[in-house]
Parts: structure tokens; sequence; C-alpha cells
């Protein structure tokens, strides 16, 4: 194998802007632990610790970067949001097309009493805001929704959403795992409550970063209790963001890392950066959506979705088209149910599953080229 093709940048993204590895690699040299110390190597952890709270907080329209809460990934940012504001005597509202990230947390709270209902997605995949009002109740806590569907890269109007739960008292949860870094996302211009993020997708930062964005007022329980650094002989948790959910030592050395990728980001341009994604979604998209044999999921007359192409080849074994790929040309993609299952459901693509093209900023054009060649062989062989 020459050269690997990698289009699961969905996943987490392999190739990461220049300076993030050197980034954590001088950390782990350096930094001690962030608001530990007064020492040199303790106030530099803390420094790099502030400064990318500040920039994610640029990046995401947060609109106070103490409010900027680090977590290992996005599942945690989710479990502390939905844990953190629901309760069993509650009632949520989301969708067909979640990660189990949001479903499995809901059905734990499920478990124990709490009401759940979900916007139903059709047999294209797409949800109606319209059909969200009807399900509200009067002890409806919160609607849990994604940004973009990490299946068919598929985008529901969260401002339309955040605007019908605001007005039955609701917040919204959003998780922005597919967008953060990949498109412009302001949480505050979108009316979003808790921005869920994860650092080693469109961030581009390496894997064990991640974070929740809260908006001003907003009250969450934390999950974790312990060490804070502040407060230490009080026998609850720091009520103040962001130590109110950051227990434990936090992982310098990866936010140093995503302090790197956040200085790219800034630097380049998301919306350089979206341009560009999206052009190489819509080449692939159009030089194999005509070929025999050749079934894609999503819609994409819409105007903006995330760079993820979804498919499936005859009645082949996603599993088995991605191994191909891989295999025999070097391409490496994302084959299975992806953690949605209800959208698979939908869809009715449980027992083939799909697999999954996703770009980045850093593929090119030829391999773009080289991956639909591939898809057209692979069909014409069946």
């Amino acid at each position: 194998m020459e050269k690997l093709i990698y289009l699961d940048n969905a996943a987490t993204t392999l190739r990461k802007p220049p300076g993030v590895a050197e980034a954590v690699a001088q950390a782990i040299l350096t930094a001690g632990n962030a608001a530990r110390g007064a020492h040199g190597a303790s106030l530099q952890a803390s420094r790099t610790v502030y400064e990318t709270r500040q920039k994610l907080a640029r990046l995401l329209g947060c609109p106070r970067p103490d409010h900027v809460v680090f977590t290992s990934n996005s599942t945690m940012a989710l479990n502390i949001a939905i844990q953190g504001l629901l309760s069993p005597s509650d009632h949520a509202i989301t969708t067909d097309l979640e990660h189990n990230s949001v479903l499995r947390p809901l059905y734990a709270l499920q478990a124990q009493g709490m009401g759940l209902d979900f916007v139903r997605a059709d047999r294209q995949g797409h949800i109606r805001p319209d059909d969200i009002a009807p399900l509200f109740r009067p002890n409806t806590r919160a609607v849990v929704c994604t940004h973009a569907s990490n299946l068919t890269g598929d985008m529901p109007d969260v401002a339309c959403i955040a605007e019908i739960a605001h007005a039955h008292g609701a917040l919204l949860i959003l998780d922005a795992s597919q967008t953060a870094g990949t498109m412009p996302v302001d949480m505050t211009a979108l009316g979003v409550d808790v921005l869920c993020f994860t650092g080693h997708k469109g961030l581009m930062g390496p894997q064990g970063t991640g974070g929740l964005c809260i908006r001003p007022g907003v009250d969450i329980r934390p999950l974790l209790r312990g060490g804070s650094g502040v407060h230490s002989f009080d026998r609850e948790q720091p009520r103040d963001y962001p130590t109110r959910l950051e227990a434990g030592t936090l992982n310098s050395h990866g936010i140093a890392g995503l302090d790197a990728a956040a200085d790219y980001l800034l630097e380049a341009g998301v919306e350089a950066i979206c341009q560009k994604e999206q052009a190489l979604m819509r080449r692939f998209y159009e030089g194999m959506r005509h070929i025999d044999g050749v079934t894609v999921y999503g819609d994409f007359t819409a105007k903006h979705r995330a760079a993820i192409v979804s498919l499936n080849i005859c009645d082949w074994d996603s599993a088995e088209v991605s191994d191909v790929l891989y295999a025999d040309y070097g391409i490496a993609t994302r084959p299975g149910s992806h953690c949605a299952p209800r959208l698979h459901e939908a869809l009715g693509t449980v027992r083939q599953g799909a697999v999954r093209f996703s770009f980045s900023v850093f593929n090119s054009e030829d391999e773009v080229d080289m991956a639909i060649q591939a898809v057209k062989e692979l069909a014409q062989s069946k």
C-alpha cells in the first residue's frame, strides 16, 4: 500500500495542523498541574488552559470563557449536561438522528422514570422542527439534539428548534461533535443553552479532549466530585464554573495540543476550512451518485450539511466494502452502525449498515477522485 487515503475524519482527524503534536510533546516535558501550585510549571499549564478556553469561546460563540468546561470527549460532556440538568421527574425530547452518547444517558434516565419522546425521522432520514411542538409537556426540561448527523451529515434547523424549546420553557442541549471546527458555530446566535464538543474531530486536537460551552444562568449539577485546587475545605464541589464540572487533574497535555489546533483554526478561518471540506464532499457525491448499484443516504439539496457521504453498494455488507476499500485501494472509511441505531432503523439499513466517507481540509481532490473510482469499480464488480 503506497499511501493511506484517510476519509474517516468524522471518527477522528488523523492529519493534524502543524504544531499540535509539538505542543503536546512540549507540554509533557514542561507542564505541571494546572491550578495546583504557584511554581512555573503549574502556572504555565494554567495559562495554557485559560488561553484555550478563550480561543474556544471565540470559535464556538460562548459568551464567557470561564463557561468553557473541559472534559475528555463529547460523550463525557453530553453525560455531564444530560445527567446534570435532567432528573427522573422531568421530561425530555430528542430525535432519531442521535448518537448513542445522547441516547444512552437519556435511556438510563428513562429507566428511572423520566419521560422521553422522539422526533421521528422519515425514510430519508429527515426530521421536521414542527414535529417537536406537540411533544412538549408541562415538565419538559430540555431538548437534546445533534447539530449534524454523524451518519448522513444532515443538519436539523437548530435555531428553529431552540426557539420552539425556549417558547416552552425548555433548554436546548446541542451535540456539536460533527460541526465544531468544521463550520462556523455560534451557540449564542443559534440560541443554544449547552453546547457539547469533542477536540479530536473537526477541532483537530488530540484524542482525550472535549468539553461544554454553557450559557450564563444554566445551572448544571456536577457529575463528578473531587479535587479542584480551590475551596479545599468545602464539603461540596465549588459552585462556580469551570471548576464546578472539572473535578480532578485536567488533561493539560491534550489541552495544549487543542490550543495549538485552535490557533490554526482561528488563523486559517473556519469559514475557509468549511468551504474546502464542502467542495470535497460535493465532488465525491457528484462523482458517484449516478453509479449503478450505489445508494446514498442524506439530503444533498440542503445548503448546510456536514462533509459526510454515507452509502451502500448493492447488497454488500458495509464492513466488507470498507475492508476491500482499505485492502485493495488504501482508502480508510467507517462501516457499520456509527452508534446511530434509530437513524439506521429509519433508513432501513439495520442489517447492512453503511459505509461513511468523511472529508478534511487536508484531503485533496486527487484523493476524492481515487475514492470515486474505487466505488465505481466495486459497484461494477457486483
